[in-house]
């Protein structure tokens, strides 16, 4: 079981985005990073195509590194560390902070 998934609330805790937050639309293991909807923007060129003769500048999001996020507590609404417990035979993620179910 994993600690993050996608569509989880998370904050930023270290960069030049630090504090703000946001959803996790993408998550990649291999290399620890996440993507975070409307976070760490960045500019990048677009070539001319036959559907877009213009070309130009496209804004997207990068990746941030999956230990600079933390996720955020229902209840009390400020970032939180994840356990992993076993109730019922099945395993749940719980806030650490707050103690709430977070699935």
């Amino acid at each position: 079981m994993q600690k993050v998934k996608i569509n989880d609330d998370v904050i930023v805790l270290t960069g030049k985005e630090k504090g703000k937050n946001g959803k996790i639309i993408k998550i990649n293991r291999k290399s620890g990073k996440v993507l975070v909807e409307g976070l760490n923007m960045v500019q990048k060129t677009k070539k001319s195509t036959q559907e877009n003769p213009d070309g130009g500048f496209v804004k997207k999001e990068s990746f941030l590194d999956i230990s600079n996020v933390a996720l955020v507590s229902p209840k009390t609404n400020k970032a939180t560390r994840v356990r992993i417990e076993t109730r019922d035979d099945k395993k749940v993620r719980v806030a650490v902070a707050c103690g709430s179910l977070l699935d």
